[in-house]
Protein backbone atom coordinates (compact mmCIF):
# COMPACT_ATOMS: atom_id res chain seq x y z
CA UNK A 1 0.00 0.00 0.00
CA UNK A 2 3.00 2.29 0.17
CA UNK A 3 3.02 2.39 -3.65
CA UNK A 4 -0.47 3.94 -3.94
CA UNK A 5 0.41 7.22 -2.19
CA UNK A 6 3.39 7.62 -4.52
CA UNK A 7 1.18 7.10 -7.58
CA UNK A 8 -1.33 9.67 -6.34
CA UNK A 9 1.50 12.02 -5.50
CA UNK A 10 2.94 11.61 -9.03
CA UNK A 11 -0.46 12.34 -10.57
CA UNK A 12 -0.79 15.49 -8.46
CA UNK A 13 2.60 16.68 -9.71
CA UNK A 14 1.62 16.09 -13.31
CA UNK A 15 -1.58 18.10 -12.78
CA UNK A 16 0.37 20.91 -11.08
CA UNK A 17 2.90 21.03 -13.91
CA UNK A 18 0.16 21.05 -16.58
CA UNK A 19 -1.69 23.80 -14.70
CA UNK A 20 1.51 25.86 -14.44
CA UNK A 21 2.20 25.47 -18.17
CA UNK A 22 -1.38 26.46 -19.04
CA UNK A 23 -1.15 29.46 -16.69
CA UNK A 24 2.14 30.55 -18.29
CA UNK A 25 0.64 30.20 -21.78
CA UNK A 26 -2.39 32.28 -20.77
CA UNK A 27 -0.08 34.93 -19.28
CA UNK A 28 1.99 34.98 -22.50
CA UNK A 29 -1.15 35.38 -24.63
CA UNK A 30 -2.36 38.21 -22.37
CA UNK A 31 0.95 40.07 -22.60
CA UNK A 32 1.13 39.62 -26.37
CA UNK A 33 -2.44 40.88 -26.78
CA UNK A 34 -1.65 43.88 -24.57
CA UNK A 35 1.29 44.79 -26.81
CA UNK A 36 -0.88 44.42 -29.93
CA UNK A 37 -3.61 46.65 -28.43
CA UNK A 38 -1.09 49.32 -27.45
CA UNK A 39 0.60 49.23 -30.86
CA UNK A 40 -2.79 49.59 -32.56
CA UNK A 41 -3.73 52.51 -30.29
CA UNK A 42 -0.46 54.19 -31.23
CA UNK A 43 -1.19 53.69 -34.93
CA UNK A 44 -4.71 55.04 -34.45
CA UNK A 45 -3.41 58.09 -32.59
CA UNK A 46 -0.96 58.77 -35.44
CA UNK A 47 -3.82 58.47 -37.92
CA UNK A 48 -5.65 61.20 -35.99
CA UNK A 49 -2.57 63.45 -36.18
CA UNK A 50 -2.39 62.70 -39.90
CA UNK A 51 -6.04 63.72 -40.40
CA UNK A 52 -5.37 67.12 -38.84
CA UNK A 53 -2.16 67.58 -40.82
CA UNK A 54 -4.06 66.83 -44.05
CA UNK A 55 -6.61 69.52 -43.14
CA UNK A 56 -3.72 71.92 -42.64
CA UNK A 57 -2.24 70.98 -46.01
CA UNK A 58 -5.61 71.56 -47.69
CA UNK A 59 -5.86 75.07 -46.21
CA UNK A 60 -2.39 76.19 -47.25
CA UNK A 61 -2.98 76.54 -51.03
CA UNK A 62 -6.05 78.71 -50.38
CA UNK A 63 -4.07 80.84 -47.97
CA UNK A 64 -1.19 81.23 -50.43
CA UNK A 65 -3.56 82.17 -53.27
CA UNK A 66 -5.32 84.73 -51.08
CA UNK A 67 -2.06 86.40 -50.07
CA UNK A 68 -0.77 86.17 -53.66
CA UNK A 69 -3.64 88.34 -54.80
CA UNK A 70 -2.32 91.18 -52.66
CA UNK A 71 1.42 90.53 -52.62
CA UNK A 72 2.29 88.91 -55.93
CA UNK A 73 5.89 90.12 -55.75
CA UNK A 74 6.62 87.83 -52.75
CA UNK A 75 7.20 84.83 -55.03
CA UNK A 76 10.03 83.31 -52.95
CA UNK A 77 7.82 83.18 -49.86
CA UNK A 78 5.04 81.41 -51.77
CA UNK A 79 7.50 78.91 -53.23
CA UNK A 80 8.94 78.24 -49.78
CA UNK A 81 5.48 77.51 -48.34
CA UNK A 82 4.64 75.23 -51.26
CA UNK A 83 7.96 73.39 -50.98
CA UNK A 84 7.54 72.92 -47.22
CA UNK A 85 3.97 71.65 -47.69
CA UNK A 86 5.14 69.12 -50.27
CA UNK A 87 7.95 67.91 -47.98
CA UNK A 88 5.51 67.50 -45.11
CA UNK A 89 3.10 65.50 -47.27
CA UNK A 90 5.90 63.19 -48.42
CA UNK A 91 7.38 62.47 -44.98
CA UNK A 92 7.28 58.76 -44.19
CA UNK A 93 8.45 58.52 -40.57
CA UNK A 94 7.45 60.38 -37.42
CA UNK A 95 10.87 62.06 -37.26
CA UNK A 96 10.72 63.16 -40.90
CA UNK A 97 7.18 64.42 -40.32
CA UNK A 98 8.27 66.45 -37.30
CA UNK A 99 11.12 68.06 -39.23
CA UNK A 100 8.90 68.82 -42.21
CA UNK A 101 6.20 70.27 -39.98
CA UNK A 102 8.78 72.54 -38.34
CA UNK A 103 9.79 73.85 -41.78
CA UNK A 104 6.15 74.31 -42.76
CA UNK A 105 5.30 76.18 -39.56
CA UNK A 106 8.23 78.54 -40.14
CA UNK A 107 7.19 79.09 -43.78
CA UNK A 108 3.60 79.85 -42.76
CA UNK A 109 4.93 82.30 -40.18
CA UNK A 110 6.84 84.12 -42.94
CA UNK A 111 3.70 84.11 -45.11
CA UNK A 112 1.76 85.80 -42.33
CA UNK A 113 4.58 88.28 -41.86
CA UNK A 114 4.17 89.23 -45.54
CA UNK A 115 0.42 89.54 -45.05
CA UNK A 116 0.88 92.00 -42.19
CA UNK A 117 2.12 94.60 -44.68
CA UNK A 118 -1.25 94.59 -46.48
CA UNK A 119 -4.15 96.05 -44.44
CA UNK A 120 -6.64 95.32 -47.26
CA UNK A 121 -5.64 91.65 -47.14
CA UNK A 122 -6.03 91.45 -43.37
CA UNK A 123 -9.48 93.00 -43.68
CA UNK A 124 -10.72 90.63 -46.39
CA UNK A 125 -13.39 88.17 -45.32
CA UNK A 126 -11.73 85.27 -47.14
CA UNK A 127 -8.41 85.84 -45.38
CA UNK A 128 -10.10 86.16 -41.99
CA UNK A 129 -11.96 82.89 -42.57
CA UNK A 130 -8.73 81.14 -43.56
CA UNK A 131 -7.07 82.55 -40.42
CA UNK A 132 -9.81 81.15 -38.23
CA UNK A 133 -9.73 77.75 -39.94
CA UNK A 134 -5.94 77.53 -39.67
CA UNK A 135 -6.04 78.50 -36.01
CA UNK A 136 -8.65 75.79 -35.37
CA UNK A 137 -6.61 73.17 -37.23
CA UNK A 138 -3.42 74.17 -35.37
CA UNK A 139 -5.23 73.63 -32.05
CA UNK A 140 -6.50 70.24 -33.21
CA UNK A 141 -3.00 69.27 -34.33
CA UNK A 142 -1.66 70.17 -30.88
CA UNK A 143 -4.32 68.02 -29.18
CA UNK A 144 -3.78 65.12 -31.59
CA UNK A 145 -0.02 65.34 -31.09
CA UNK A 146 -0.48 65.21 -27.31
CA UNK A 147 -2.77 62.17 -27.56
CA UNK A 148 -0.28 60.46 -29.87
CA UNK A 149 2.67 61.16 -27.57
CA UNK A 150 0.70 59.92 -24.53
CA UNK A 151 -0.17 56.73 -26.41
CA UNK A 152 3.46 56.26 -27.45
CA UNK A 153 4.50 56.69 -23.80
CA UNK A 154 2.12 53.92 -22.70
CA UNK A 155 3.25 51.64 -25.53
CA UNK A 156 6.96 52.28 -24.93
CA UNK A 157 6.51 51.63 -21.21
CA UNK A 158 5.02 48.23 -22.03
CA UNK A 159 7.78 47.45 -24.54
CA UNK A 160 10.47 48.33 -21.98
CA UNK A 161 8.92 46.87 -18.80
CA UNK A 162 9.43 43.37 -17.45
CA UNK A 163 7.89 40.89 -18.30
CA UNK A 164 6.25 42.32 -21.45
CA UNK A 165 9.66 43.40 -22.76
CA UNK A 166 10.55 39.71 -23.16
CA UNK A 167 7.58 39.21 -25.47
CA UNK A 168 8.19 42.54 -27.19
CA UNK A 169 11.69 41.38 -28.10
CA UNK A 170 10.53 37.92 -29.19
CA UNK A 171 7.78 39.29 -31.46
CA UNK A 172 9.62 42.40 -32.75
CA UNK A 173 7.59 45.08 -31.00
CA UNK A 174 9.92 48.06 -31.19
CA UNK A 175 9.69 51.43 -29.50
CA UNK A 176 7.82 54.22 -31.28
CA UNK A 177 9.13 57.75 -31.80
CA UNK A 178 7.47 60.77 -30.23
CA UNK A 179 6.17 63.53 -32.48
CA UNK A 180 8.36 66.33 -31.19
CA UNK A 181 8.85 69.82 -32.48
CA UNK A 182 11.91 72.03 -32.31
CA UNK A 183 12.15 74.76 -29.70
CA UNK A 184 11.88 77.48 -32.37
CA UNK A 185 8.62 76.01 -33.67
CA UNK A 186 6.91 75.38 -30.32
CA UNK A 187 4.53 78.27 -30.91
CA UNK A 188 1.76 78.00 -33.48
CA UNK A 189 2.03 80.45 -36.34
CA UNK A 190 0.61 83.81 -35.45
CA UNK A 191 -2.74 84.17 -37.16
CA UNK A 192 -4.12 87.28 -35.49
CA UNK A 193 -3.34 90.65 -37.03
CA UNK A 194 -3.47 94.16 -35.67
CA UNK A 195 -4.03 97.29 -37.68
Amino acid sequence: MAVAPLAVSGTVWVVVVIAAVVLLLLLAVAMYNKLVRLRNRTQNAWAQVDVQLRKRYDLIPNLVETVKGYASHEKSTFEEVTKARTAAQQASTVQQQAGAENMLTAAIGRLFAVAEAYPELRASENFQQLQAELSDVEQKIAVSRQVYNDTVLTYNNAVQSVPTNLFANMFNFSEKQYFEIEEAAREAPRVQFTS
